[in-house]
């Protein structure tokens, strides 16, 4: 209903990444003991790879010894074949105890992966899009003013995803990879540290390496987000304006406006996907001279008895393979935070932002309102500079009907929102029956208060429940009555399935005429003390107002009506009439009173009388 502000700023600077890292931490932290069961499962996991590993490195040695005359020796593990056993049942036991492993591990991976799903898309991101829902949900016409469609949809969708993979992706395979790169290096401690030490001599560098990738990466993933956004804004209006397109011939352009949209998307995450590309082989090389130092140094301890084969230089070697492989997870996980707190930040914006609209704690709940509403020197700004309205002061009684006079921009549409409290004064009060109207509860305001737009918005559901929205309780009975009082009941039993009958998008396949009796209908099953009328025949035809003009009539009656009209035949329906210039009242009284004073309203008044008449002459002479 409000006329659209400029667009404003965020109220809060951004977050920094050590703040978004922290909330993260923290909401996380709401899952810790989901977390802390995937976490126990990883470790679990790592033991039984080890073990797995352990025991082939075992029987490479007891093979060895076998052929070779070598002694066995001792390992990590203690373990030592019973002297006893035949070399044939020493190998099958080995061999049964790492199929064991093998199956095991299988099994709990499966097991792993389920958890860690339900985590973190069953319950995180299913919380969080909900909150986030919630959010959005209570915060003011402000915000949507100052946030596009697509916008606001990347947010509830895409961002709330590059949470998941925080927590999912780097939360989690962060400890995950902390455990088992601790794990790796103490196992290789106890077989020999001087080896450790030379193998693991360019890790130091990989850090560095990594540092600085993320931060050469975080501005590629803010504009990343930033064009998907514009691209989806580019889809959402088209498909909106889809009947302007096609009206106007220019389906090629438009097409050309999202391709160019799309482009901008693919391009520059090809940039993206090639630095990663580029970094992660680096990442890969520099822990591939890890190997090349084993086979070296590790070969020659070997060879001068100081090292096992299997139990020393096979282990050592697995285990440096999965630790080069953890490490060489670095690119990705680097990737994986980029993106996570970019999508972040933008999702907290929306959860941060101020809800400048809502009841108050002490707030007076209230039943059926009389009705009376007055504006106590009221003035209003969006931004606190160029007031949209200016010293309001208007006292309607219980069950009286002012209609609203103004060009674009005079304040009509604004002054009816502090109504309902879609937005509050910014000086002065709104009184509804003496109390303020931030001193009631706002549910309870809401609901004595009926609103038919100029384009009224159906959903894509029932003509029932489209009536019973503000009332989803209702009984048909009711609904039947309040069609009947929007003069709607007609045309509804002649749908295919009368009231039943399944609306398309925005109430497609109705007249503009349907489809404003429709909101009437929604609006007097309230059983509304105010009605607040925008415009709501301006859009239509004139056989078409004079139905919805007898709609209106049982509607308006017994009930304080706000109405912004332009047509004389809506603005004499009126008890009075106010007119509206720059932000404030320049005109008031009847229609009689004011066609006897000089000024817009009488002017606007002839203009539209000499018009009707010069129609009315067109037609005798056809």
């Amino acid at each position: 209903m409000a006329e659209p502000p400029p667009a404003a700023s965020s109220a809060t600077p951004p977050l920094s990444n050590g703040v978004l890292v922290r909330r993260l931490f923290g909401l996380a932290w709401k899952y810790r003991f989901h977390c802390i069961g995937v976490l126990s499962l990883q470790v679990v996991l790592l033991s039984i790879g080890i073990a797995g590993l352990s025991f082939t490195g075992l029987g490479i040695d007891y093979i060895r010894s076998r052929v070779e005359g070598v002694p066995l020796g001792e390992n990590v593990l203690g373990l030592v074949p019973p002297p006893d056993w035949s070399p044939l049942r020493v190998l099958g036991a080995l061999a049964c105890a790492i199929l064991l492993f093998a199956v095991t591990r299988a099994f709990l991976n499966y097991f792993y992966s389920v958890s860690a799903n339900k985590l973190v898309q069953q319950k995180i991101v299913t919380d969080l899009r909900a909150q986030v829902y919630d959010k959005l949900q209570r915060l003011s016409f402000r915000f949507f003013d100052a946030n596009n469609t697509g916008s606001i949809i990347t947010r509830v969708t895409g961002d709330v995803q590059a949470v998941r993979m925080f927590i999912d992706s780097v939360l989690i395979q962060s400890v995950i990879m902390l455990i088992s790169l601790t794990v790796y290096v103490v196992y290789m401690v106890n077989l020999n540290v001087r080896l450790t030490l030379v193998c693991l001599a360019t890790t130091p560098l990989l850090a560095v390496a990594s540092t600085w990738f993320s931060k050469k990466m975080q501005p590629e993933y803010k504009l990343n987000r930033t064009l998907f956004e514009r691209m989806v804004q580019a889809l959402s209006e088209s498909i909106q304006g889809i009947a302007v397109t096609k009206g106007f011939g220019r389906e090629a352009e438009d097409r050309e406006r999202f391709n160019r949209a799309n482009r901008a998307v693919y391009e520059q995450q090809r940039g993206i996907f090639w630095r990663v590309s580029l970094f992660s082989p680096t990442i890969g090389a520099l822990t591939r001279v890890n190997m090349l130092v084993l086979l070296g140094y590790g070969g020659w301890l070997v060879i001068h008895g100081q090292l096992p084969l299997g139990t020393g230089l096979i282990v050592f070697a697995g285990l440096l393979e999965q630790f080069s492989g953890q490490v060489n997870s670095v690119a990705w996980l680097v990737n994986s935070v980029q993106q996570s707190l970019i999508g972040a930040r933008r999702v907290f914006e929306i959860l941060d932002s101020p809800v400048e609209v809502e009841s108050a704690p002490d707030a007076v709940r209230c039943g059926r309102l009389r009705g009376a509403v007055r504006f106590d020197a009221v003035s209003f700004a969006y931004t606190g500079i160029n007031p949209v309205l200016r010293d309001i002061d208007l006292d309607v009684a219980p069950g009286q009907c002012v209609a609203i006079l103004g060009e674009t921009g005079a304040g009509k549409s604004v002054l009816m929102s502090l109504v309902p409290r879609f937005f509050d004064p910014t000086l002065g009060r709104v009184l509804i029956d003496g109390l303020d109207a931030r001193d009631l509860h706002l549910d309870d305001l809401r609901r004595n208060i009926g609103l038919v737009f100029q384009e009224s918005f159906l959903f894509s559901n029932t003509v029932a429940a489209n009536i019973a929205f503000g009332h989803p309780d209702a009984t048909m009975e009711q609904i039947e009555k309040a069609a009947k009082i929007a003069a709607a009941h007609d045309f509804i039993t002649a749908l295919p399935q009368g009231y039943d009958t399944v609306l398309g998008e925005s109430g497609s396949g109705l007249s503009g005429g349907q489809r404003q009796r429709l909101a009437i209908a929604r609006a007097v099953l309230l059983e509304p003390a105010i009605l607040l009328l925008d415009d709501p025949t301006a859009a239509i035809d004139s056989e078409t107002e004079h139905e919805i003009f007898e709609a209106l009539d049982r509607a308006i009656a017994g009930r304080t009506t706000f109405i912004v009209a332009h047509r004389l035949s809506t603005l004499r329906r009126a008890d009075f009439i106010i007119v509206m210039e720059h932000g404030r009242i320049v005109q008031r009284g009847t229609h009689a009173e004011l066609m006897r004073q000089s000024g817009p309203y009488s002017r606007v008044a002839q203009l539209q009388l000499i018009d009707g008449a010069a129609l009315q002459n067109e037609g005798r002479a056809k």
